[in-house]
């Protein structure tokens, strides 16, 4: 395939890089890369060993020790490149990413239009690392706070967003003056490599530190371990399932270490009898079926209007009808795969749990085969009439499933719904009226970190934070202030006077 000679993806490729350099270790286990797509090989990794990890590591905090120091500006024009670099591959890298994770082409595309968007919005903020001046109580004095460069970061991104999730780190971390260490999903090594290789280019053209943006591939068993345990990472980003971030978040918090996580999401819109069903409609389908469900931010439940709730049901049914999944290379079609097989059996097992549970499949569930299926990751999404407390509709299944809900009284009813779970991702509304509104935005209202009116769930922008509640695990990436996460914070006082008077009008006198 052409798009992968471009990237220059090989048969058999190397899982661990200092940005310029691969380590070429190959007798710690092969990774077969597989297509979710069609089910044909792709090419393979191999694993990095505990070895490879150590060399990485100290090719990071090397390259640290010097680029802290560049000017955030400086580390902005880098960063600046990347982005001019990311543009000219976007069409190979949003096509591997599709083929490789099974994302639709659109998808894939706007994907790497996402690192762009964070390398515009990175290199603005390089300019912008500010902090506070305060009044001090003592004469002649001046306090002032600031932020320095924190270290080495270690980014553990899912499958489901092979190479975003990565720049929303690597990027505000890089002006910010760290390094970057990126352990991708074993599921999709692929595009991290290909990542890798962009990035050479701009680090050999500039001369950069070997170690600014380093990648391991490895189990999670040895290679992770080692990252979470690691002292000279003072800082972990992981995206991932809650069971997995809360064991790395105990890990890190041992050592005294910081995390960003982004865990879990059991995200729901309203629909109240003042939506406005038409517009509505495009982004619950999408929030449900886009990326297959597979997205942190997909919508799983549905919390309507017994009102309008039949109608509703009816819509959605024939929407469901008319989407056309298959292959996410033609953009034709709505709904790609999942994943792999393990996914296409988690969304079976869901489905029938809540069943046993008393609910009822109004559309989808099926496993599609035959021509133009051979991966055996095809499914038909699903929409499941449930109740809200059902321990299936708690838990967040990533296929798929979007379960409609009903209440009968005010929008404080839908709400507690809504909040009735212990993910606190994403969150939405639909309504005209702005009473309504303005009670989900409140502190009463929704509970997620991410709250929308009159829009879905999914695809949010980098300027503003992204991050969620609960058992999303509180972490904050991407826009707004999240780039304070990366450095340390330092209170400064100044006495630029003759005489060291103490706070709180201390006296302390010596002969």
């Amino acid at each position: 395939m052409d798009f992968l000679k471009e990237l220059g993806i090989k048969e058999k490729n190397y899982g661990a890089s200092t940005g310029i350099e691969w380590v070429k270790t190959t007798d710690q286990g092969e990774i077969n890369v597989v297509s979710p797509v069609d089910g044909k090989h792709i090419a393979s990794v191999y694993q990095a060993s505990e070895q490879d990890y150590e060399r990485i590591v100290a090719r990071s905090y090397e390259a640290f020790r010097t680029w802290r120091m560049v000017p955030a500006p400086k580390r902005g024009e880098i960063v600046r490149q990347i982005g001019v670099e990311l543009r000219r591959y976007k069409d190979a890298l949003g096509m591997l990413v599709s083929y490789e994770m099974g994302k639709s082409l659109q998808e894939g595309k706007g994907e790497v239009q996402e690192m762009i968007d964070i390398c515009d919005f990175a290199v603005g903020q390089s300019r912008q690392l500010y902090g506070y001046t305060m009044v001090s109580e003592r004469e002649r004095h001046r306090m002032y706070d600031q932020y320095h460069p924190l270290g080495v970061v270690g980014t553990i991104s899912a499958f489901n967003f092979p190479v975003a999730v990565w720049s929303w780190n690597a990027m505000i971390a890089a002006i910010c003056g760290d390094t970057n260490l990126w352990k991708p999903s074993s599921k999709v090594p692929l595009s991290a490599v290909a990542v890798q290789n962009i990035l050479a280019n701009v680090i050999k053209a500039n001369d950069l530190p070997e170690g600014l943006f380093s990648m391991i591939i490895g189990r999670g068993a040895t290679v992770g371990e080692k990252l979470l345990n690691d002292k000279r990472i003072p800082l972990v980003s992981i995206t991932a399932s809650t069971e997995v971030g809360r064991h790395g978040a105990q890990v890190v918090a041992k050592r005294f270490g910081r995390t960003i996580l982004e865990l879990g999401g059991n995200n729901a819109i309203i629909l109240t009898p003042n939506a406005d069903f038409k517009m509505a409609l495009p982004a619950i389908v999408f929030g449900a079926v886009g990326t297959a469900g597979q997205r942190c931010t997909s919508t799983r439940r549905l919390i309507v209007h017994e009102s309008i709730y039949d109608k509703v049901k009816e819509v959605l049914v024939k929407a469901y009808g008319g989407l056309k999944i298959g292959n996410p290379l033609d953009e034709k079609n709505h709904v790609g795969p999942l994943i792999d097989k393990g996914a296409v059996g988690a969304f079976k097992k869901a489905l029938v749990r809540v069943e046993e549970e008393g609910g009822k499949v109004l559309y989808g569930g099926k496993v599609l085969e035959g021509s133009g299926y051979e991966s055996g990751c095809y499914v038909v999404p699903a929409i499941v009439e449930a109740k809200n407390h059902y321990e299936i509709v708690q838990e967040e299944t990533f296929a798929p499933i979007l379960y409609l809900i009903r209440y009968s009284g005010e929008v404080s009813e839908a709400i507690e719904l809504h909040n009735g779970v212990v993910q606190g991702l994403s969150s939405a509304i639909f309504t005209q009226n702005i009473l309504e509104a303005e009670e989900f935005l409140s502190a009463e209202g929704s509970d997620c970190g991410i709250a929308n009116v009159n829009i879905g769930t999914s695809g949010a922008e980098i300027g503003g934070a992204f991050g969620g509640e609960k058992e999303t695990g509180g972490g904050r990436e991407s826009g707004s202030d999240a780039w304070k996460t990366y450095m340390r914070r330092q209170t400064n006082t100044i006495n630029y006077g003759r005489k060291l008077p103490l706070a709180q009008g201390i006296k302390f006198e010596i002969e």
